[in-house]
């Protein structure tokens, strides 16, 4: 006869007050994630608006430099907002997915709620990696540029 390991014979008890901590905890990633969207909303129309903005002004101006770089700065905001779309969704997914769970008691919609908050975190580290590693390069480039003059 195989013996099972501690870990599969381990079952969580989801108490009532696990379940008021689950339900206030969806409440709050739903608010977040709402001013998240209405962040994101802003961030595309700064985007679009500066884009916009200062090409209407250069029309007809010689300064092309400067309508190029207004066109850049109007990309990079709406390429962030992309880019802070995905954990705020994760986070909308989870708290939607976490009410559904605790209100029909569903096991399926409970696991998916954790997936998905499982996924926030996992964003938000590999994009903290990222950030960090680019702090060290600049860093670094900034330390090599100094050294040379």
């Amino acid at each position: 006869m195989e013996q099972k390991s501690a870990f599969e014979s381990f079952e969580l008890e989801v108490s009532e007050d696990i379940i008021g901590y689950l339900n206030e905890t969806a409440k709050w990633t739903y608010f977040l994630s709402i001013l998240g969207f209405i962040g994101i909303g802003f961030m595309v129309l700064g985007g679009i608006g500066v884009s916009l903005y200062t090409g209407m002004n250069q029309v007809g101006g010689t300064d092309a430099y400067g309508l190029g770089y207004s066109a850049g700065v109007g990309i990079v905001y709406i390429i962030l907002a992309l880019v802070y779309l995905f954990p705020v969704l994760y986070l909308f997914k989870f708290s939607n997915k976490m009410k559904q769970a605790l209100k029909l008691k569903n096991n399926e919609a409970f696991k998916m709620a954790f997936l998905n908050l499982k996924s926030h975190y996992k964003y938000m580290g590999i994009f903290t990696i990222v950030i960090f590693s680019l702090y060290i390069l600049v860093i670094i480039g900034v330390a090599t540029g100094a050294a040379l003059f």
